[in-house]
C-alpha cells in the first residue's frame, strides 16, 4: 500500500520529524488561501505546489512548481488539476491529477563546492542480508537508483539490529560520513533513529525521505535546521489491519480498478505494457511465463496469479480483469496443478471462455486462448481442452510452456 506525499508528511510530523507546514487541497478555489497560510509569517513569500500521485518524476514533468505569490499558485493549481502527469513512472496515458500539496518552500543551504545541502534517507529490507537496513546518501533530491548504478561508492548502508533496531551511535556515524557538522549531526541521528522507529512500528517495506536538506544558519540555529522536505511510504499490505491509521490513508483512486477487483476475489493481478494476458497459478511461475513470452519476440499485457486453489469462480473472474484491458490481445494460461487437479482447472477455463461476456453483449472469448496444463490428471485435463476447441475456437492447446509461449506471440502477431 502506497500513500501521498501530504500524508507521508503527516504521518513524519507524527514521529516528531520536522516537516515545512503544508496543506492538501483537491480543488482551484483552494489554491489562494492555502497559499495564503503556506507563506504567512514568512520573509519570503515562496511556497511550492506539488501534484498528489503515486509515481515519480513530479518535477520533470512540471507538475512541482516554485510560486511567489496568490495568482501564481492558483495558475499552478489550474494547470495541474486540468492536465494528466506524464513521467517514467506513469502509463503512457499518464495520471489524472486529483490533489494537489501546498507547502512552504525551505531555503536550502548552500554546499561547498557547488550545489545544495540535499541528503537522501531511506529504511527499507535487504533481502540478501536478510535485515532491515538504513540507507544514505549526499546526493538526495535525484534518483537514487541511479546513483546506486553509476556511483555505488555515493552510497551509505547501515544494517539495523534486529531486536534493538538502529542505534543511537550508528545513527550519528551515517550523520558524520554524510559530511555533516555541529548540531546537524543531533538534528540527523534525531530524525534517522524517529524514522526507524515509524518503519517499525507502521509495518513500512520502505520509509523513505528525499530530500532531506539543511537550511542556511541564523540568529537561532547557527548550523542550520535539518529538514524531510519529501517523504514516500510503502506498507505491508499483511500488516495494515494493525494500523487503523495508515488503512485511512489508503486512495483507491490511485490504483488500478482492476487491481481492486482482483484483490476482491483473493487474486494477484499487475498490469504491464504488453497485449498477452497471462494467468497463473503462483508468482514465480508468472515470472517464468512472462519470462518465456518476451524470449519468443511477445510482450505481457499484465499477469493474473489464481493461486494454488483455483477455482471455477476466482478462473471466470481472472478472465474478465484479464480482458478488460483493451489492449489485450490474446492470453496466455499456465496452470500446474498440483493441488487443483487439471481435470478440474481444464473445465473451468472452458466454462469461463464460452461464458463469457463481451462488451458488445456477445459471448465467447475473441481474442486467442493458448493453455498449457501440467501436473495432477494432465491427461485428462488436456483431452477436455482437446475435446472443447469446437465449443471455444480461440482455443488451443499446448504441450510445454515453450510451445504455449510460441503459439501465443503468433496468434497475436
Amino acid at each position: 500500500m502506497k500513500i501521498h506525499e501530504y500524508q507521508a508528511r503527516e504521518l513524519l510530523a507524527s514521529f516528531g520529524i520536522p516537516v515545512p507546514a503544508g496543506q492538501m487541497i483537491d480543488s482551484v478555489g483552494q489554491a489562494g488561501p492555502a497559499y495564503d497560510q503556506a507563506v504567512a509569517g514568512m520573509a519570503k513569500p515562496l511556497a511550492v505546489v506539488k501534484a498528489q500521485v503515486h509515481a515519480g518524476g513530479r518535477g520533470k514533468a512540471g507538475f512541482v512548481k516554485l510560486v511567489n505569490s496568490r495568482q501564481q499558485a492558483i495558475d499552478a493549481a489550474t494547470f495541474m488539476l486540468a492536465h494528466r502527469m506524464t513521467s517514467p513512472q506513469t502509463p503512457p496515458e499518464g495520471l489524472e491529477v486529483k490533489k494537489l500539496l501546498i507547502a512552504q518552500a525551505a531555503d536550502i543551504a548552500d554546499r561547498a563546492p557547488s550545489g545544495k545541502q540535499e541528503f537522501y534517507l531511506a529504511i527499507t529490507l535487504d533481502r540478501k542480508s536478510r535485515r532491515n537496513v538504513l540507507i544514505a546518501s549526499r546526493e538526495g533530491g535525484v534518483e537514487i537508483e541511479t546513483i546506486a548504478h553509476e556511483r555505488p561508492e555515493a552510497i551509505i548502508k547501515q544494517p539495523l539490529d534486529p531486536v534493538q533496531g538502529l542505534l543511537p551511535f550508528q545513527a550519528r556515524e551515517v550523520a558524520f560520513a554524510l559530511g555533516l557538522v555541529g548540531k546537524q549531526v543531533n538534528q540527523a541521528a534525531d530524525i534517522m533513529l524517529k524514522l526507524a522507529r515509524c518503519y517499525i512500528e507502521k509495518d513500512c517495506t520502505i520509509a523513505e525521505i528525499n530530500p532531506l536538506v539543511i537550511t542556511p544558519p541564523d540568529a537561532h540555529n547557527p548550523d542550520g535546521r535539518v529538514l524531510a522536505l519529501d517523504a514516500k511510504f510503502n506498507f505491508d499490505d499483511n500488516g495494515t489491519f494493525r494500523h487503523k491509521d495508515i488503512q485511512a490513508m489508503h486512495d483507491p483512486t490511485e490504483e488500478n480498478p482492476a487491481e481492486i477487483k482482483a484483490k476482491e476475489f483473493n487474486l494477484s493481478y499487475v498490469a504491464l505494457d504488453g497485449n498477452i494476458g497471462c494467468l497463473v497459478n503462483g508468482a514465480g511461475l508468472a515470472m517464468a511465463t512472462m519470462d518465456i513470452i518476451k524470449l519468443q519476440g511477445g510482450e505481457p499485457a499484465n499477469f493474473l496469479d489464481v493461486g494454488g486453489g483455483a477455482t471455477e469462480e476466482a478462473v471466470t473472474e481472472a478472465f474478465s480483469i484479464i480482458l478488460s484491458d483493451p489492449r489485450c490481445q490474446g492470453v496466455l494460461v499456465n496452470i500446474f496443478g498440483g493441488i487443483m487437479k487439471c481435470d478440474i482447472i481444464a473445465q473451468g477455463i472452458v466454462n469461463a471462455a464460452k461464458g463469457y461476456k463481451n462488451p458488445d453483449g456477445t459471448t465467447g472469448f475473441k481474442v486467442p486462448l493458448v493453455v498449457r496444463l501440467e501436473g495432477t490428471n494432465v491427461d485428462a485435463g488436456r483431452k477436455i481442452l482437446e475435446e472443447s476447441k469446437r465449443i471455444v475456437p480461440t482455443l488451443q492447446a499446448a504441450k510445454d510452456l515453450g510451445d504455449a509461449a510460441r503459439k501465443v506471440c503468433a496468434a497475436v502477431k
